[in-house]
């Protein structure tokens, strides 16, 4: 049978804050529609008996690390009711720390067909991909290195609006206060001609203005040291975005308008069009600075679980709960028909919808090559409840 979300919505609770720099806040509940699922055998989806699960394993781990504190009646979230409560999860995620580093492939596949039901979700989605990148930086600016990584202003200030108005938990607002007033922070033009915000590094304005739209990375010093930079907060203005721009103005065809193609015509153009067309996206992304303590290890996501490499997604808080798992089929660069178990563990702006994901490809330049040519417009999820848990939805 089919179940739909709708059934049992509540007000949303609020949630961790995102780390992804186009993170949005929720949706108020009327503007959701809620998905169906359908219960499905595991053999009836393509792919699982042959896809490596020991990295989604992992990952559900980490989520499972997160979900541990929560008491047993505490919703996963109360806009995805299909996910249950923590105390829902325990047994899941007892079984998956006792195997953890130990499982072989087909060891971990078994733990996900015992301890779980398949429930495929109706809608068909896009499926595209994010990474962590490698940033060369200096100290001090200089004329290449010239656009300064910034960590967050002291006159930002940041609130949720649920504190205000009734239904508008974990809706953030930010803004700065002015004449007695609390008005809309500064845009990017501003933040830049006013040098808001203490430089952290200097990079090159390229690799700076896509380091902000991938919410973190790992910076790369002359002298061959790292550190890692991670999303600390954003201005509060709307994202736009300049591949959009370009395909509007007829300045890239649509089927080639990824990251690296955007790239080639910011260097084809020189600095006077990058600064007049970043100006464009007046959101600006500001950072802290981390020691890289493990180079294995990804950044945070959203549920603030470190990320694993092919094995992390992010989905739309307004119908699914971090921790959970999903089953994906989708073309992939190189991979017409990739399938894949994956975690649900961080959050993005532009990530809207029942069926919309964010595919984490890892760290470094051939992570970001494949993550900028992710675009499958028709992916299909199912995603894994609890067997318990799924009876009772079913019933």
């Amino acid at each position: 049978m089919a179940l739909t979300l709708a059934a049992c919505a509540s007000t949303p609770a609020p949630g961790p804050a995102p780390t992804r720099p186009d993170a949005r806040p929720p949706a108020p509940p009327a503007a959701v529609r809620a998905p169906e699922l359908s219960p499905v055998s595991f053999s009836a989806l393509p792919g699982w008996g042959e896809a490596d699960m020991r990295g989604a394993l992992s990952a559900f781990v980490e989520s499972c690390r997160r979900i541990e504190p929560r008491a047993d009646s505490a919703p996963m979230n109360p806009n995805a009711p299909y996910a249950g409560t923590a105390g829902d999860w325990r047994e899941a995620c007892l079984e998956a720390a006792m195997l953890a580093g130990t499982a072989d492939a087909r060891g971990a596949r078994a733990f996900f067909e015992r301890q779980f039901t398949p429930l495929r979700l109706g809608d068909r989605g896009r499926l595209t991909g994010y990474y962590e990148p490698y940033v060369q930086v200096r100290e001090a600016p200089d004329t290449e290195f010239s656009m300064a990584i910034r960590g967050r202003p002291g006159d930002l200030l940041t609130g949720d609006l649920g504190q205000f108005i009734a239904g508008l938990e974990g809706q953030r607002i930010m803004g700065r206060a002015a004449d007695q007033s609390f008005e809309p922070y500064r845009p990017r033009a501003e933040i830049e001609a006013m040098n808001l915000g203490v430089p952290l590094a200097w990079g090159r304005p390229i690799d700076v203005f896509f380091l902000q739209i991938q919410g973190s990375g790992r910076l790369v010093y002359r002298d061959g040291g790292q550190a890692r930079v991670r999303f600390a907060a954003h201005n509060g203005l709307p994202y736009v975005s300049i591949g959009r721009i370009l395909i509007d103005r007829g300045e890239l065809a649509p089927h080639a308008a990824s990251k690296q193609d955007i790239e080639r015509w910011l260097m084809r153009r020189g600095p006077d069009a990058w600064t007049a067309l970043f100006n464009e996206n007046p959101r600006y992304v500001f950072f802290s600075l981390d020691v890289l303590s493990d180079p294995d290890e990804g950044p945070l996501g959203a549920q603030g679980a470190p990320l694993t490499p092919m094995a992390s997604m992010a989905v739309d808080p307004q119908y699914h709960a971090w921790g959970v798992p999903v089953f994906v089929e989708a073309a992939l660069p190189g991979a017409p028909h990739w399938s894949g178990l994956v975690i649900a563990q961080d959050a993005g702006g532009a990530i809207t919808g029942p069926a919309r994901g964010d595919l984490f490809f890892g760290w470094g330049d051939e992570a970001g090559a494949r993550a900028g040519r992710q675009n499958d417009p028709a992916a299909r999820w199912t995603i894994l409840a609890p067997r318990a848990l799924a009876r009772r939805l079913t019933s």
